[in-house]
């Protein structure tokens, strides 16, 4: 499990050590069903997650790379928030 600051900091190198490091080409997600999900996204090549410590903390690491960094918005990863997931469920935090 992982914490926000830690989900963050591998989301950044991620990015940053890929081939394009522009962070609107890629999408980010929280789940907390890997495998549903990946095959919802139709197994996406390049997929990564991180479980999370909570899902309060998977909601603030999609949040801040939707919504705050970096600080062009244009420049942000794909995505949206939302969804109704289980507090007792494990969330993970997902990028491809």
């Amino acid at each position: 499990m992982a914490t926000t600051s830690t989900i963050k900091t591998a989301i950044k190198n991620r990015v940053e050590n890929s081939k394009g490091s522009n962070f609107s080409d890629w999408t980010i997600g929280i789940t907390t069903d890997l495998a549903g999900r990946k095959e919802q996204h139709d197994n996406p090549k390049y997929w990564q997650y991180w479980e999370a410590d909570s899902l309060q903390v998977a909601r603030d690491v999609e949040t801040y790379f939707l919504n705050d960094y970096p600080e062009q918005a244009s420049k942000r990863m794909k995505g949206g928030t939302g969804g109704d997931m289980s507090a007792y469920k494990t969330a993970y935090v997902y990028i491809f």
